[in-house]
């Protein structure tokens, strides 16, 4: 879960706990950990509300002077169902972050990585998509994913969800405005490109 800039250190400090979302589909589980941009944050609910249901403390608690302000800030399909999230920060370093900034890559590391892709390559419905992704991400820092999924013919929603399983090999990085390549990412796609 990205959050902007202005909110960052109330996630740091604790002092924000609840984050308002509009998706079509639930993109967060209780109990599980997500990256934010502040670091790392553990789902503890999540439940289907109404603007209506936003009282002064939930507004407060998501870093909004009132509820006003807080109603006005919503983003997204007004017809999306509205999520309500509480969760509570995580201490420590976030270990896709340690894994990403490694890029002292072994024969098996590449080995490893290069067997996870072709799994998830043979397990899409699109056929292989790591490598294509992979090198637009590289070619492309920082570019929406609105623009960087219709490269490809992907809708938006189905793009970022492909990207995160990237992610979750340390191989790409999440920014404010769309993604880099990781250092670990960068290593292992020049030893790919010298294998070939």
């Amino acid at each position: 879960m990205q959050f902007e800039p202005r909110l960052r250190q109330g996630l740091r400090d604790g002092s924000i706990t609840v984050a308002f979302r509009r998706w079509r589909r639930v993109q967060v589980v209780a109990g599980h950990r997500y990256r934010t941009g502040a670091g790392l944050v553990a789902a503890e609910s999540v439940a289907t509300i109404s603007p209506a249901d936003i009282t002064p403390a939930l507004a407060r608690a998501a870093g909004f002077a009132d509820v006003e302000e807080a109603v006005a800030d919503l983003r997204g399909d007004p017809t999306l169902p509205l999520y309500c999230i509480r969760f509570r920060p995580v201490g420590g370093p976030d270990p896709r972050d340690q894994l990403a900034s490694n890029a002292d890559l072994s024969d098996e590391d590449v080995r490893a990585i290069s067997k996870r892709l072709a799994r998830m390559d043979a397990a899409s419905k699109r056929g292989p998509w790591t490598t294509a992704v992979l090198e637009q991400i590289a070619g492309q820092p920082a570019v929406s994913s609105a623009l960087l999924a219709p490269q490809l013919d992907w809708d938006r929603p189905d793009y970022k969800l492909h990207v995160r399983r990237l992610k979750a090999l340390g191989l790409t990085i999440s920014l404010d405005v769309g993604y880099r390549i990781s250092p670990r990412g960068a290593a292992y796609l020049a030893r790919r490109s010298a294998r070939l």
